[in-house]
C-alpha cells in the first residue's frame, strides 16, 4: 500500500540522523522504533506504527529532512470501557536528515500490518559503477 509522500529538493546533508523537532510540534508523540537497513541501492526505513491506517499517515521530505507523523485508530470496542491503558497516547513522530546522497524525489513507501516501509535509493551520482579498463 503507498501512501502520500511530498518532496522538495535535497539539502546537504552529510548523513542518515535523527533530529530534534519539538519546537515546531507542541503536541506530545511517541518516537517509534525504525530500524535503517542500507544496501549498494539505497536504504530502507522499517517503522513500527501499530494501529496507523494510510489515512492517518502523513510523510514528508522536505529540504533533506524526512519526518513520519501518524496517528493509531485505537477505539474501544462498542460497549466496552477501558480499566487498563498502557500507551494511551496514540499519535507518532520521527524526523531524521537524510544524506545528499539519497534521492528524495523518488521515494517509495509501504504500510502493511503496522509497519511502514521506506525505500530511498542512492542519487546516480553516488551509486556504485563498474570502470571499463581499456587494453592497449
Amino acid at each position: 500500500m503507498n501512501s502520500n509522500i511530498q518532496t522538495s529538493s535535497p539539502a546537504d546533508q552529510s548523513r542518515v540522523s535523527q533530529r530534534e523537532s519539538a519546537a515546531s510540534h507542541a503536541e506530545p508523540a511517541l518516537t517509534p522504533p525504525v530500524d535503517v537497513v542500507e544496501d549498494a541501492g539505497g536504504i530502507s526505513l522499517y517503522a513500527d506504527l501499530p494501529g496507523v491506517s494510510r489515512e492517518n499517515l502523513n510523510l514528508h521530505v522536505e529540504g533533506g529532512t524526512l519526518s513520519i507523523e501518524a496517528q493509531a485508530d485505537l477505539a474501544t470496542p462498542q460497549g466496552l470501557q477501558t480499566s487498563h491503558t498502557e500507551v494511551g497516547l496514540g499519535r507518532f513522530r520521527r524526523v531524521f536528515t537524510l544524506s545528499k546522497e539519497l534521492d528524495t524525489q523518488n521515494v517509495s513507501a509501504e504500510l502493511a500490518q503496522g509497519v511502514l516501509r521506506l525505500r530511498i535509493p542512492k542519487a546516480a551520482h553516488a551509486q556504485p559503477r563498474r570502470i571499463d579498463i581499456q587494453v592497449a
